[in-house]
């Protein structure tokens, strides 16, 4: 059974969601504060949480700090806070997701999958990966079709194929592609983003796959 901690300070939400996801056979805790949360998660070794950015003790990114210090658990964001820069923040301090007050929870459940897969895969990466009509194989760097990429664009791929689902931040692409002097220069990843998509996706202009969330990163969706 997957353990789940959920981290917010309203009491309606921590009960709408310890209902919800039990009826789906989750385990689940909870936590009213980031203190309490940091506790509970060392002592419980949750299998995902659950965490409000606006806690009435310490703000959701230092949590997510104090978690990154000893686990790689899945994070998702659950906030009221709409601006990008608090989920780039979040996102840059190591969360996996981020989702936005008022949600549904069909929405909040299909994240949830989403990073549980994510953290099994890891196990178990796959080869290959199929993005519309190509098959791009990680082990040999090749792509069905004869599709070509040069270093930078197999590096900017990579990063999003093996991670499935999940919201890779602007600056994480930028530094992990090109290196920490060039977390300002998002012009590379618009462009390099748009030859990606002219060479995988069906329909570039409205791509199924390589998606973008504006202002905050890029998302591979399988």
């Amino acid at each position: 059974m997957t353990r789940v901690l959920v981290v917010d300070d309203e009491p309606q939400i921590l009960r709408a969601l310890r209902i919800n996801l039990a009826a789906r056979e989750y385990e689940v805790a909870v936590a009213e504060d980031g203190n309490a949360a940091l506790r509970q998660a060392a002592g419980w070794h949750p299998d995902l949480v659950i965490l409000d950015l606006g806690l009435p003790d310490l703000d959701g990114v230092e949590v997510i700090h104090g978690l990154r210090g000893w686990t790689s658990v899945p994070i998702i964001v659950l906030s009221g806070r709409a601006g990008s820069a608090d989920k780039v923040d979040a996102l840059d301090a190591g969360a996996d997701d981020y989702v936005t007050k008022p949600f549904g929870i069909d929405e909040l459940l299909a994240r949830i999958r989403a990073v549980t897969r994510r953290t099994n895969q890891h196990e178990t990466e796959p080869a290959t990966v199929r993005i519309g009509d190509h098959v791009v194989d990680l082990a040999t760097k090749t792509i069905s079709g004869g599709v070509r990429l040069t270093p930078t664009e197999w590096h900017f791929l990579e990063l999003l194929l093996r991670n499935p689902g999940k919201l890779i931040s602007q600056r994480q692409v930028l530094t992990e592609v090109w290196g920490s002097a060039y977390q300002k220069e998002t012009n590379y990843l618009r462009q390099y983003m748009a030859q990606l998509r002219r060479k995988l996706e069906r329909d570039p202009a409205r791509p199924d796959h390589l998606l973008t969330e504006p202002g905050m990163g890029y998302r591979f969706q399988p």
